[in-house]
């Protein structure tokens, strides 16, 4: 078939690795210039993950460009250490910069799928025997699937299945990435409602906040650092330094954590990947269930007719996916209140509270029997 997937970043690449392989023809549309790099490193978790990746015959790679991981300090206002946020905890099994995740991908996909960068899909015309397409830059094509893997902002989503305040639920916290000119190396600072790492192993400043109703333009990149500014004025530790170097940030990005709810992934000849279908709630789970659903989709697509494959993918992931209706990064990593921020230390402080928790990680990890598909 001939295939268009909406989508750049890990997801959209990893379908069509395995799409490729399948001999369909695969175009992948990016609005972004080129492959995007910085944001915070990604992690993989237990066998369930491990497994796909040597499927896709990149396990040996992703291992080879790991992080390593870091433990954090959790530090109270004079900077004395509280407790460690173990790397474990923060970078699963594997931990790799999204970025370098991506440029594998990308070179693994790039000389068997046509990749257009700088351009997004304008309009979804599902007309029975395909989906005829258009773009802001390239002339009109008529697709015989389409598949969203553009995140949890997705245009696809909206396109084809409706605005995004339908499926998308803000959560009440925001999170910002950031490099800053601010010394210190796995730190993490908390108040009431708000959170920030320096030199963390997810970013190089990391922010999560309380924030309801926030609204901003999510192109708009000086009104965001404004809003993390006020967010952060007035506070103890070091955020005077940090908020003064935040207008000279570099790689900022800041989103709301948000959960995407939806009864089915597909509609017609258009199905949705990865953040897409099933939000990240920035809970650690995010890339895993993109690449384990990008291994499912294109197994599925093997197997059946795309009406078949849709509903069988969506009945699978959908089970996998049901950890983001749990997770919620936010009230863990910003607790509103001083006592929230005492009770989640605890956490690491007792070794049979971070077991527990490690234990909840690995079965939601794990938590699909995986098909072997057969080539």
């Amino acid at each position: 078939m001939n295939i268009l997937i909406s989508g750049a970043s890990i997801a959209g690449p990893a379908l069509a690795l395995w799409l490729a392989r399948d001999g369909h023809a695969v175009t992948v549309v990016e609005k972004a210039p080129a492959l995007r790099t910085g944001g915070q490193a990604v992690d993989f978790k237990g066998a369930t993950h491990r497994t796909v990746l040597a499927r896709m015959g990149v396990l040996d790679d992703v291992l080879a460009r790991q992080t390593g991981g870091a433990d954090q300090v959790i530090v109270d206002a004079d900077g004395t250490r509280i407790t460690t946020l173990p790397g474990e905890f923060t970078g699963g099994d594997v931990e790799i910069r999204r970025d370098d995740l991506s440029a594998l991908l990308y070179g693994r996909t790039a000389q068997s799928c046509e990749y257009v960068f700088d351009d997004s899909i304008t309009s979804l015309t599902d007309t029975g025997g395909g989906v005829h397409v258009t773009f802001e830059r390239s002339a009109p094509r008529t697709f015989d699937l389409v598949v969203g893997a553009d995140g949890i902002h997705s245009t696809v989503r909206r396109l084809a299945f409706g605005p995004e305040h339908d499926f998308v639920r803000d959560l009440g916290h925001h999170y910002a990435l950031a490099e800053l000119d601010v010394a210190g190396e796995n730190l993490m600072y908390n108040e009431p409602g708000r959170m920030v790492t320096l030199g963390g192993p997810k970013a190089q400043s990391f922010f999560v906040f309380a924030a309801d109703g926030l609204s901003y333009d999510r192109y708009d990149t000086e009104q965001q650092k404004k809003l993390v500014i006020d967010a952060y004025r007035g506070g103890g530790w070091r955020l005077p330094e940090i908020v003064a170097a935040i207008p000279a940030a570099r790689g900022f990005f800041l989103d709301s954590i948000s959960r995407v709810v939806m009864d089915d992934y597909a509609k017609g000849r258009v199905v949705l990947l990865g953040d897409a279908a099933y939000g990240n709630t920035l809970g650690g789970f995010g890339t895993g269930l993109a690449v384990v659903g990008a291994y499912v989709l294109a197994g599925e697509l093997r197997r059946s007719g795309h009406e078949t494959a849709f509903r069988r993918y969506t009945e699978l992931m959908r089970g996998y996916a049901k950890v983001v209706g749990k997770a919620n990064a936010g009230p863990f990593l910003a607790p509103r209140t001083k006592r929230g921020i005492r009770a989640r230390n605890l956490l690491f402080q007792w070794p049979p509270l971070f077991r527990s928790m490690m234990w909840a990680t690995d079965r939601f990890a794990t938590d699909i029997e995986l098909p072997e598909y057969v080539r």
